[in-house]
């Protein structure tokens, strides 16, 4: 099994800066090297890919939408993957999700958080 939450989320103004944690648990995590990602959902809007790490950090990708503004990261020790997300616009805000692929940043996301919100005010 493998449990993920993330924290972080919150109201900032356009320009500003937050740092999203989701931290990762549960006996599947620890025995699988899982790439981790996160994602976004917009109401009316489809959930979306915004960036993946892989199981040890060494490989990343982004959505073009975010590229130069948004760093993913991970520290194994804490079973934690972040993202870093500057210079945010409106069109970011949406519940943000982590994930947990057992196959890979291009494989199946099996895993997901609830969720945490990010508001950008204009």
């Amino acid at each position: 099994q493998v449990q993920l939450v993330e924290s972080g989320g919150g109201l900032v103004q356009a320009g500003g800066s937050l740092r999203l944690s989701c931290e990762a648990s549960g006996r599947t995590f620890r025995r699988y090297a899982m790439a981790m990602g996160w994602f976004r959902q917009a109401p009316g809007k489809e959930r979306e890919f915004i960036a993946a790490v892989n199981w040890n950090g060494a490989t990343t990708f982004y959505a073009d939408s975010v590229k130069g503004r948004f760093t993913i990261s991970r520290d194994n020790a804490k079973n934690t993957v972040y993202l870093q997300m500057n210079s945010l616009k409106p069109e970011d805000a949406a519940v943000y999700y982590c994930g947990a692929s057992p196959t890979g940043t291009r494989g199946t996301y099996d895993y997901w958080g609830q969720g945490t919100q990010v508001t950008v005010s204009s």
